[in-house]
């Protein structure tokens, strides 16, 4: 059985923890700085498995030794951007947080796969990869299965049609200079345009880019985790069922799409050594035209990153 921990059991690591144990096939360890946060949150969670029908294999605790020989390990530890607090100000925050983590866990678990949930996610990817000094393959940020989720979702609602007939591509990097790939998304095979209007269209691209925000905007004290939530458990169960299956994930790039020493979002195959292969698309000019200016918002994050 692999053995999955997360490193902070705040929504978004409990409900990570939520949907592993509901999806089986793993040990959870749920860890937390907090004394007794963690410990509270998996009791919890274990009590509702005889009644839910889940797994009840899980451990919580304050003590990152109990991640030892980790197979994935989900890093969620950082701060939210509070107001005042400038884009600089949370990338130094986040990355002291994000080193300190990656440091213990390349000591504890040197075989792990890390997947990456911290923001700003392009770059605490890129810097976990570059703390931990693991192959390219094995550091993961997810951030294109929640959009790509998204923007399914919206089309749904816009069509009636079930989401499971949806297929829909973002690439790029996690926030407003996302890129959803209208020309790489369908329904059941068939064009988006069959469905749905060029406006409506629109409408859902640039829905889709601030649904983080506008979840916010209704929550006002807290962002979203029970789809990013969803989106860490489906990538981690890729991994540990070995299914190949593609995901657009945030990867270190070495001349793909014409982009190097950048942790981006782009399609890969999933499997039990973490993207097994990543897959270049034919991009018309448009579309190579936004990824670039995708790619330039993620470089000006990362200017902030000191390491």
């Amino acid at each position: 059985m692999s053995k999955v921990s997360i490193i902070g059991a705040g929504f978004v690591g409990s409900t990570i923890a939520h949907w592993a144990l509901i999806s089986g096939g793993c040990q959870v360890v749920l860890v937390d700085v907090v004394e007794g946060l963690a410990r509270g949150k998996v009791l919890d969670l274990m009590q509702s498995g005889p009644i839910a029908g889940h797994s009840v294999d899980a451990i919580g605790t304050s003590d990152m030794a109990e991640t030892a020989n980790s197979d994935i390990v989900v890093v969620t530890a950082g701060v939210a951007r509070k107001p005042g607090m400038s884009r600089e100000d949370l990338v130094q925050v986040n990355a002291g947080i994000v080193g300190g983590v990656v440091e213990q866990i390349v000591k504890l678990s040197p075989n792990a796969i890390l997947l990456m949930m911290t923001n700003p996610l392009d770059t605490m990817t890129y810097l976990a990869l570059k703390k931990s000094g693991f192959p390219r393959a094995r550091v993961i940020g997810q951030a294109g299965v929640l959009d790509s989720g998204r923007m399914r979702a919206f089309i749904a609602l816009e069509t009636g049609i079930s989401p499971e007939n949806i297929h829909t591509t973002v690439l790029g990097g996690h926030g407003d200079e996302m890129v959803p790939l209208v020309r790489y998304s369908n329904i059941a095979g068939v064009p988006l345009a069959y469905f749905l209007t060029d406006e409506q269209i629109a409408q859902i691209v640039a829905r889709t880019r601030d649904a983080g925000a506008e979840i916010v905007r209704y929550l006002k004290t807290g962002s979203a985790y029970y789809a990013p939530g969803a989106a860490a458990c489906r990538m981690a169960q890729a991994i540990i069922k070995n299914t190949h299956e593609i995901y657009p994930a945030a990867v270190y790039l070495q001349g793909e799409y014409g982009l190097r020493d950048i942790c981006f979002g782009v399609p890969v195959i999933l499997g039990k050594n973490g993207v097994e292969r990543i897959i270049e698309l034919d991009l018309n000019e448009a579309e190579r035209a936004a990824l670039m200016r995708s790619a330039d918002s993620i470089r000006s994050t990362m200017a902030h990153l000191r390491y």
